[in-house]
């Protein structure tokens, strides 16, 4: 039933995908969070969802437009039931935003494949990525993903390398002088002192532990396939797919070393994740199996609901 509905992009796969990601931020409200719902409470978290829900339109937009599935729409239900995994991620509007940012420098990395405007792309993933690192620093790992998708694509331009430089560089100079205009000094807006927690056990408790097997082990086998797939993929799409597997790889670093793990953190993984399992779930030829492994992984996040 599940695998038949979105085998296929339909507009009814966002509404559900609506309801599930809006079921997520109450469990958040609810079971995380406490106070009253007062005007601007509801405005604030009508915003956050509203970068969540976005995040998840960026995600379907960046999958449809690189040919990254077979048109079918599992990213977007996946990325949802992640949501609804670690519904924690709604706690911290500023990492969701963080991640929106790095969405939208992915979308500009896996377009270069195109090899149109690469200059204008390489600049906008540069400026992206810092400001998101601006909201979140570890965010800045995901510099990385651009100069492996320069390496991917056999970039040969040496000003090419230097472009996504200089569009972090444009956005430290920004934020001095922002900083010298409306704090009187010079750092204000750049965290210089980044922390490092390596102590997981922060994710010590029931839902993390589910979480993070399920992530962990349904992500682990999908990306042998993955991997493995990657051999008989020709021409642009090959490096485009390496981008989304050095993607999910920088977002597990994060989890590793995030300096404050209360959940957060968890989705800047969601997104390459959700590409690497669908992909999986399309190879899958048995019916009955694929049935079973969607089913899995969407049962398994509603009866977190009740613990």
């Amino acid at each position: 039933m599940i695998t038949s509905f979105f085998s296929k992009s339909k507009p009814i796969n966002f509404l559900i995908v609506f309801f599930i990601s809006f079921v997520a931020l109450l469990t958040a409200v609810f079971k995380y969070e406490s106070g009253g719902f007062t005007l601007e409470r509801i405005v604030k978290l009508s915003l956050v969802f509203g970068v969540s829900y976005l995040s998840i339109l960026v995600v379907d937009f960046i999958v449809t437009k690189n040919a990254l599935t077979r048109k079918s729409n599992y990213e977007i239900l996946l990325y949802s039931l992640f949501l609804l995994l670690v519904p924690q991620v709604f706690t911290n509007q500023e990492v969701l935003l963080s991640n929106l940012l790095i969405l939208f420098a992915l979308r500009r990395i896996v377009s270069i494949r195109s090899q149109k405007e690469v200059i204008k792309k390489l600049f906008d993933a540069g400026v992206l990525i810092a400001l998101a690192s601006l909201i979140y620093f570890w965010a800045i790992l995901f510099f990385i993903v651009i100069l492996l998708a320069l390496f991917f694509f056999a970039e040969q331009r040496l000003k090419s390398w230097f472009v996504p430089f200089l569009g972090v560089f444009a956005v430290i100079v920004v934020a001095i002088g922002a900083s010298v205009m409306f704090n009187d000094t010079y750092l204000g807006y750049l965290n210089i002192t980044p922390q490092v927690d390596f102590d997981l056990s922060h994710y010590n408790s029931v839902q993390f532990i589910v979480a993070i097997t399920v992530l962990l082990s349904f992500g682990l086998w999908s990306s042998i396939f993955y991997l493995k797939d990657l051999k008989t993929k020709t021409g642009t799409y090959k490096p485009t797919y390496k981008v989304i597997f050095v993607s999910c790889m920088v977002a597990s670093a994060i989890l590793i070393i995030a300096p404050n793990k209360n959940g957060s953190e968890f989705v800047f993984l969601f997104a390459p994740l959700s590409v690497i399992i669908t992909n999986y779930i399309e190879t899958i030829e048995d019916k009955w199996f694929k049935d079973l492994f969607v089913i899995v992984l969407f049962v398994i996040p509603f009866v977190l609901l009740v613990l």
